[in-house]
């Protein structure tokens, strides 16, 4: 198998050769086959070739980007604060530390979750109002690497990469100003139960899905009212994800939990 990277090259020197085929083919024809023939073999070549012009464009879809967007200028340092750190009572399940995800696998190695601290301050904010409700917060992941990102757009399938972001623009989850989380009850400790799984691709994951039961759609209804309190907006396609207001204010990062002080 190629590694991804070579993939493109390799249709570019295919496609290259496909055209030296044609104008070879191109130059016997007229010299020894009459004009029908040839025009049937030119259409042959030109199929042939544009075969290869349609891989090439899905493998350059699929690709993404190779290294993290160039850095923007005018934006505010990075600030990230470990959330139990601000409030112990916050619970985490990071399941990209784990391996209960869409990946199968753990890709962090520990279990922490980071936002930048004035989003940071805010998901407090919202969890201190859900207990008034008898919820709290619990984490699935905050800030991401930029080359988890990268990982994601690489195993997901075409059809269901709406549900991860492109690697070639970064993540609202890169800049620290994105989490995913649902609530658990107070009481019980048990995670609440939603219209859908967390990382679910379907089209329950919606924030506006109608299917689920009346409880789950009071819940979740909750949780986002509460995070829209506090600044927060949720995606349009996932119900755990809600972004930051002023996201677009920080850099895209690319370092280890353990690097962040």
């Amino acid at each position: 198998m190629f590694a991804t990277a070579e993939i493109p090259y390799i249709f570019r020197v295919i496609t290259d050769f496909g055209n030296l085929i044609f104008c070879t083919m191109d130059a016997l024809l007229n010299s020894f086959v009459n004009s029908a023939l040839r025009r049937i073999s030119a259409c042959v070549v030109a199929v042939f070739l544009s075969c290869l012009s349609l891989l090439y464009a899905q493998e350059e879809v699929s690709a993404g980007a190779s290294a993290p967007p160039p850095p923007e200028s005018n934006l505010r340092k990075s600030e990230l604060a470990e959330l139990i750190k601000l409030d112990p009572t916050i619970r985490l399940d990071v399941r990209y530390a784990k391996s209960n995800n869409f990946v199968g696998r753990p890709l962090y190695k520990e279990e922490r979750a980071f936002l930048q601290r004035p989003a940071a301050e805010a998901l407090v904010r919202a969890h201190q109002n859900l207990k008034k409700h008898g919820y709290g917060l619990l984490i699935f992941d905050g800030y991401r690497p930029w080359r988890i990102t990268k990982l994601f757009w690489d195993v997901t399938p075409a059809a269901l990469k709406k549900f991860v972001a492109n690697p070639k623009n970064g993540s609202r989850h890169n800049r620290g100003c994105a989490v995913d989380l649902s609530l658990f009850d107070l009481k019980t400790g048990k995670e609440v139960p939603m219209p859908s799984e967390y990382d679910e691709m379907t089209d329950r994951a919606y924030p506006t899905y109608t299917g689920g039961t009346p409880e789950q759609t009071r819940v979740r209804e909750l949780l986002r009212a509460e995070m829209e309190k506090q600044g927060f907006t949720v995606f349009s396609i996932e119900w755990w994800h809600f972004d930051y207001k002023d996201w677009r204010e920080y850099p895209i990062l690319d370092i280890d939990f353990s690097e962040i002080k």
